[in-house]
């Protein structure tokens, strides 16, 4: 998932980039609505975080433009800003934004509203399936099978599972499992990774194989058709 900040104060834009990074999600930002515009162009974001007061074109300006492209009129937009008002909201969510998010705020609620944006905006009949050899991921349902038997996961287990398949054939350091599966906020040892690896490949028998350690680096799901 890619997230495009446009955010005229450098602290700020830096902060949040760290922490959404630190979720697994790619990010960009931008301090102007030309710089930011350029990069749309080039290539369009799964998600943008939009402050209202920044030199030159404000926000609202850069939230109506945004709406009047076909290519972006659907885009998932949180407006961020200290504009607190209850005028202010209603104004930019009537002229289209997704949801609005006031200054200041926690790195963690900022990191939960942009999650729970991307998911009220998931496209509905996006196929959630993810398959590895005889284990299948069906987001939809929530539900795992091996050799089409259901297998019974806890949550982090799904979750862990889950952020495996998507990055198939990646390495994936214990790290970004962590900030992934357990919130970038975690202050737990990276030890519970392999803990939840290890019952993890007991539960998918020998399918569990398909995980592979990388020593010293993480785990990688060896993708089989």
């Amino acid at each position: 998932m890619r997230i495009y900040i446009v955010e005229d104060d450098a602290d700020i834009r830096g902060m949040m980039t760290y922490a959404l990074r630190n979720s697994g999600y790619e990010v960009e930002g931008f301090g102007d609505g030309k710089s930011f515009f350029e990069a749309v162009g080039a290539r369009t974001p799964d998600l943008v975080l939009l402050d209202i007061l920044l030199p030159g074109e404000d926000g609202l300006s850069l939230l109506s433009a945004l709406r009047a492209r076909p290519e972006t009129k659907d885009l998932p937009i949180m407006m961020v800003t200290a504009k607190t008002t209850e005028l202010d909201k209603v104004t930019g969510l009537d002229m289209g934004a997704d949801d609005y998010l006031t200054k200041p705020f926690g790195i963690m609620e900022l990191v939960s509203r942009v999650k729970a944006l991307l998911r009220r905006t998931a496209p509905k009949e996006q196929a959630q399936v993810y398959r590895c050899g005889d284990v299948e991921l069906d987001d939809s349902r929530h539900a795992v099978t091996v050799g089409g038997e259901p297998c019974i996961l806890t949550y982090k287990e799904y979750e862990l599972l889950k952020f495996l398949l998507i990055n198939q054939d990646i390495v994936v350091s214990r790290e970004k499992i962590i900030s992934h599966v357990w919130g970038f906020d975690y202050g737990g040892e990276s030890r519970t990774v392999d803990m939840h690896v290890k019952t993890l490949r007991q539960k998918l028998g020998a399918c569990g194989e398909a995980i592979e350690t990388v020593r010293g680096v993480g785990y990688r799901s060896e993708g089989k058709s």
